[in-house]
C-alpha cells in the first residue's frame, strides 16, 4: 500500500526476498498456535497451559492488529508517519503483518474458548495479569480520547504498539516462570516455541532487507515495536528451549501389558497421553504386585 511521497524498491531481488521472508514469518507465527490447540483437543484438558499467556496474548495481538491495520490502510496515518520520519521512506508495515495479526486474534480467541470448555485443573488467571489488562485498556481508552481533538492517529496507534510490547514481555516471562515453578514443561507445546522462534528470526530479517535496499535504518526507528517483538520472542523462545530440552524434559509414563509370562513395556509421552493417568497408576500398581508377590503360608 503506497501513499504520496513513499519510496519504492531499488532492487527487485531484495523486494522479492522481503516479501518471501514476510510470508515465512506469517506462516511460522500462524502455525505456532495450532499445535497447542491440537494438544488441548487431544487431551480434552488445558492443564499446563498458562492462562495468563492466552489472555495477555489476545490483548497483545489486538493492539498489534490496530497498529498494523491502521498504518497499512490509512493514507492519513501514512502521511503523519512520513511527516515524522521523512518523505521518501517506506512504510514499515507489510501485508503479511496485517494478515498475521488478524489470524492471531482469531486463534487466540479460540484458545480462550478451549479454556472455558476443557478441564482446567484449578488453574486460573492471575490477579497481576488482570491488573495489567485493566491498566493497558485504561491507557488505550484515555489515549483515544486525547487523540480525537488533534487527530493524532500516529501517536495513538503507537500507544497500542507499546501496549503490545508490554504484554509480550509479560506473556513470555510468565510462561517461563510457570515452567520454572512447576519444574516441568508438560502441557506447553514445544512446537509453538519452535515456530515462534522461526517467525521472530524471519521477521527481523525482513526488516533488515528493507533497510539494506533503502540504505537507511529509519524503518527500524519507525517500527521499533516490530523489531522489539521479534527480539523478545527470540530471547524467550531460547529460554523455553533450554527449559524443554535441558532443564525439564518431558516425563515418561510406563505402561505395562502382559501376554502369558512375557511383560511388554511401552513408553508414552505425557504430552500426548494415550490413556488416563489413573489407569497408568493402576497398571504400575499391578507391575509392583507382580514383581513383589506376597508370600504364601503353606500348611
Amino acid at each position: 500500500m503506497e501513499g504520496k511521497g513513499m519510496a519504492s524498491w531499488n532492487w527487485i531481488p531484495l523486494e522479492i526476498t522481503y516479501e518471501l521472508l514476510g510470508w515465512i514469518a506469517f506462516a511460522s507465527w500462524a502455525i505456532a498456535l495450532y499445535p497447542q490447540i491440537i494438544l488441548n483437543f487431544r487431551r480434552k484438558s488445558v492443564v499446563g497451559l498458562n492462562f495468563d499467556f492466552v489472555v495477555l496474548n489476545l490483548t497483545k495481538h489486538s493492539s498489534y492488529l490496530i497498529y498494523n491495520a491502521t498504518l497499512y490502510f490509512s493514507s492519513s496515518v501514512q502521511n503523519q508517519y512520513l511527516n515524522k520520519f521523512g518523505f521518501g521512506q517506506m512504510i514499515p508495515v507489510a501485508a503479511n503483518d496485517v494478515a498475521f495479526s488478524i489470524h492471531a486474534v482469531l486463534l487466540t480467541a479460540f484458545l480462550l474458548f478451549q479454556i472455558a470448555a476443557y478441564e482446567r485443573g484449578g488453574q486460573t488467571i492471575s490477579k497481576i495479569s488482570l491488573l495489567i489488562l485493566s491498566v493497558v485498556w485504561l491507557i488505550a481508552g484515555v489515549s483515544t480520547f486525547n487523540a480525537l481533538p488533534t487527530h493524532s492517529w500516529l501517536w495513538l496507534i503507537s500507544v497500542f504498539k507499546h501496549c503490545s510490547l508490554s504484554d509480550s514481555h509479560q506473556i513470555y516471562s510468565s510462561g517461563a516462570f510457570m515452567n520454572f515453578k512447576r519444574k516441568s514443561t508438560d502441557g506447553f507445546s514445544i512446537e509453538f516455541v519452535l515456530f515462534d522462534f522461526s517467525g521472530g528470526v524471519a521477521n527481523y530479517a525482513q526488516m533488515t532487507v528493507q533497510s539494506i535496499d533503502q540504505n537507511s535504518w529509519v524503518n527500524f526507528h519507525g517500527n521499533i515495536g516490530k523489531i522489539l517483538l521479534s527480539l523478545i520472542s527470540i530471547f524467550f523462545d531460547l529460554i523455553f528451549m533450554c527449559q524443554r530440552f535441558l532443564l525439564y524434559p518431558p516425563r515418561r509414563a510406563m505402561i505395562s501389558s502382559e501376554t502369558g509370562k512375557e511383560k511388554e513395556l511401552f513408553i508414552k509421552s505425557v504430552d500426548h497421553p494415550m490413556i488416563p493417568l489413573k489407569t497408568i497408576k493402576e497398571k504400575e500398581s499391578l507391575i509392583k504386585s507382580h514383581d513383589h508377590p506376597e508370600s504364601e503360608n503353606h500348611v
